[in-house]
């Protein structure tokens, strides 16, 4: 049976074999520890129960975490499901572990809008290395089954909160 503390073993097993860089794998973990709380003895034992149980365990961990976003609670959520599923396909079986391909993500900088007049005209901004520590990150699942993931600072102006607006509604 498959333990939830494997999933911990896990992430360090991807992390060491260059599938989790550093930073998503700390994410990971932070998840798991979110959720390891609220999880009774038998769910401990069993990443099935867990996965068949999401729902119930989600609503405890938004109760036991008041202070805590439903949004960011919801990207942990998505996080647990995605350790459980990397998990199943590779972490049971070690061997496995090398024919998992990770999708390499290409460096996107922010789009700033050059003329009101003409929303065809969009160009990427200089990327920005610096880290914003208090952001709220939203994901958001697209038809084409890809995603957008949008990290807005927490204190963001009014002004920028336009700009971003100008260039979403620039976007085709």
């Amino acid at each position: 049976m498959d333990k939830f503390s494997n999933l911990y073993d896990f992430i360090d097993l991807a992390k060491a074999n260059k599938k989790y860089p550093e930073n998503t794998a700390n994410n990971l973990k932070s998840a798991l520890k979110i959720f390891e709380k609220e999880l009774n003895p038998d769910e401990l034992k069993s990443i099935n129960m867990i996965k068949d149980s999401i729902e119930e365990i989600f609503r405890s961990v938004a109760i036991a975490n008041k202070h805590k976003s439903i949004l960011s609670l919801n990207t942990y959520k998505a996080r647990l499901l995605k350790v459980i599923n990397d998990y199943k396909k590779y972490g049971a079986d070690p061997g496995k572990i090398q024919t998992w391909h990770v999708k390499t993500r290409k460096s996107t900088g922010v789009l700033i809008k050059k003329d009101k007049d003409n929303n065809e005209k969009i160009s990427l901004s200089e990327f920005i290395c610096d880290p914003v520590e208090n952001t709220h990150k939203i994901e958001l699942a697209l038809k084409s089954c890809s995603k957008a993931v949008l990290q807005i600072p927490c204190t963001i102006s009014h002004d920028e909160i336009k700009k971003l607006k100008d260039i979403l509604d620039a976007l085709p």
